[in-house]
């Protein structure tokens, strides 16, 4: 981000940098002026946190030992050239 202000569709790219902490203080800072003037994207941010915690929670379906079989030939395959 170069300008001082945030569009709301700006702030839709890159709320998961900022959930994550991957912004600059200076972005981080900007994206939180934005929040605290801006209902949408406000209500935005609490739902993609909400979102965000429930998927960490999901589990991943175990992998088939014949899937891992074949995906493990498949790069050894690849590895060789």
């Amino acid at each position: 981000m170069t300008d001082k202000e945030l569009s709301c569709k700006e702030l839709v790219d890159i709320v998961t940098d900022y959930i994550e902490g991957h912004l600059t203080p200076a972005d981080s800072a900007t994206f939180r002026t934005h929040i605290a003037d801006c209902p949408g994207c406000s209500t935005y941010l609490d739902q993609m946190r909400l979102t965000m915690r429930a998927l960490g929670r999901v589990p991943s379906p175990p992998i088939p030992q014949e899937m891992k079989t074949r995906l493990m030939a498949a790069f050894r395959d690849r590895q060789r050239g």
